[in-house]
């Protein structure tokens, strides 16, 4: 494992030592796990914005695609626990 310098300013340096303090881990500990799920928080956030970019690409060039209310309505169905019929696609442009 390497090493890395970090200078963290006095404040946040307090308010991690009371978290770990409280919560019985290390600064060290703590510092990883943090920084380990905002990698894993990044790295989920770009996958996602890729795949949408794919979709949008891959609808820009089909012409399909499912409008906007039928999938508001779905998504709704959803929310509230129904299992409703997916909304069908269409053609959107020539």
């Amino acid at each position: 494992m390497s090493t890395t310098t970090l200078r963290l300013p006095q404040d946040l340096r307090d308010r991690i030592s009371r978290l770990t303090e409280q919560s019985g881990t290390t600064a060290h500990s703590f510092m990883l796990e943090a920084i380990a799920e905002r990698v894993a928080n990044e790295e989920l956030r770009r996958k996602f914005l890729g795949e949408g970019n794919d979709r949008l690409a891959s609808m820009l060039e089909s012409g399909l695609g499912i409008e906007w209310g039928d999938m508001r309505d779905y998504l709704g169905q959803r929310a509230a626990g129904r299992d409703p019929e997916a909304p069908k696609v269409k053609k959107w442009r020539e």
